[in-house]
């Protein structure tokens, strides 16, 4: 490779930069919402709407709802922050995508974590968000476990054509994998979910995981072949390029499907740490299946890989309690009622906000009375 750089270095470089873009990409967008519901609908568009429909019950009623319930309907498209995390993501996305093409599932994927840590780090100093004792010890175990998987993470051999991964996707063991991926995902989505997915989160969550692990092999096999025809070796001429692109979209569009519903269904505390661990293992497993990552490697080396890769998903579902425990504090929004006085414009009209069981204002106009 030229001036020394190995594919295991590129691809580590390209997951760090995936997880610092997607991590800052969090922060930026929380930023972004909170700008738009401080400024989105309060001003002109209250007012705009308040000499349309003069002394209007209803429309008194809706404007309480949408401007103070913290609903601010799409106003975010409107801030640069917002999509400044979406680019930032989206690159990030990218780099991970290519991290894929240069090194194994087994390093890569657990990298993952790092977007955790900076978006921690960066929401303590950018949003003012408590760091516990709980998050920092979280933080370094993700550090630690990182540098372990890192250290002892295989070489794997990169194909020089589409072909040979078809031939890797063709062994006898990783079809038995795929065939009993699709016959749970199937029993999950036909038997379990109707019974049992409005109750048990591994019901979403495991059609996630596991088509997620099936995204991501097909997925590789698609990169290699576009860093191949970039390299002048053309294999979009090739049927098993198209068939991995297919098996890709697809299983990805219903992996998403099933994780907005997980997400919809489930606090999100919780999702998150579960569907990390459930994707990054199922991944590893189906990795070392199809590429063998593992074969070239001694017991030691293996056996400090899974010791690093448990300390990563620690570390990770430390830190994802601890911003559970702090999302479940008590809630400081406002109860809004309106006292329906449709003889008075907007600006002089009674509301009572009632901020927590000892606490609430009576604002008229400009003036605030608190009790």
């Amino acid at each position: 490779m030229d001036m020394g750089v190995s594919d295991n270095t590129r691809g580590l470089l390209l997951a760090m930069v995936s997880s610092l873009f997607i991590g800052t990409s969090f922060i930026f967008k929380k930023k972004g919402l909170l700008r738009a519901a401080a400024a989105g609908t309060r001003a002109g568009f209250l007012s705009l709407f308040d000499a349309v429909f003069p002394n209007s019950k209803l429309f008194y009623r809706l404007l309480v709802v949408l401007q103070y319930s913290g609903v601010g309907g799409y106003t975010y498209l409107l801030e640069p922050l917002w999509w400044a995390g979406m680019i930032s993501m989206i690159v990030g996305e990218i780099a991970n995508f290519v991290a894929y093409i240069y090194a194994p599932a087994v390093l890569v994927t657990p990298l993952g974590a790092l977007s955790i840590i900076v978006s921690a780090i960066l929401a303590h100093f950018l949003l003012k968000e408590p760091l516990r004792q709980m998050g920092i010890l979280g933080i370094i175990s993700c550090i630690v476990g990182s540098v372990v998987i890192v250290v002892h993470a295989p070489q794997e051999p990169t194909p020089s054509s589409v072909q040979e991964v078809w031939d890797l996707a063709s062994q006898p063991a990783f079809l038995i994998y795929v065939a009993a991926s699709v016959s749970l995902v199937l029993l999950l989505i036909v038997y379990l979910e109707p019974l049992y997915g409005q109750t048990n989160i591994l019901v979403y969550l495991g059609i996630c995981s596991i088509l997620g692990a099936i995204t991501v092999m097909s997925v590789k096999a698609v990169g290699i072949a576009i860093k191949l025809t970039l390299e002048g070796i053309n294999q979009f001429g090739s049927t098993q390029t198209w068939f991995f692109l297919s098996v890709a979209v697809f299983c990805l569009i219903t992996q998403l499907n099933y994780l907005n519903k997980a997400l919809d269904t489930f606090n999100a505390a919780i999702v998150s740490p579960i569907h990390y661990v459930m994707f990054t293992t199922l991944t590893i497993i189906a990795s070392s299946i199809m590429f063998k990552d593992w074969s070239g490697q001694n017991a030691s080396s293996i056996t400090s890989e899974v010791c690093g890769f448990i300390t990563v998903l620690s570390g990770t579902i430390i830190l994802h309690m601890t911003r559970e425990e702090e999302a479940s504090s008590p809630p400081t929004g406002t109860i809004v009622w309106y006292d329906e006085d449709s003889s008075k414009a907007l600006e002089g009209a009674h509301f009572i906000s009632l901020h927590s069981s000892d606490y609430f204002e009576l604002v008229s106009g400009d003036k605030v009375m608190a009790a």
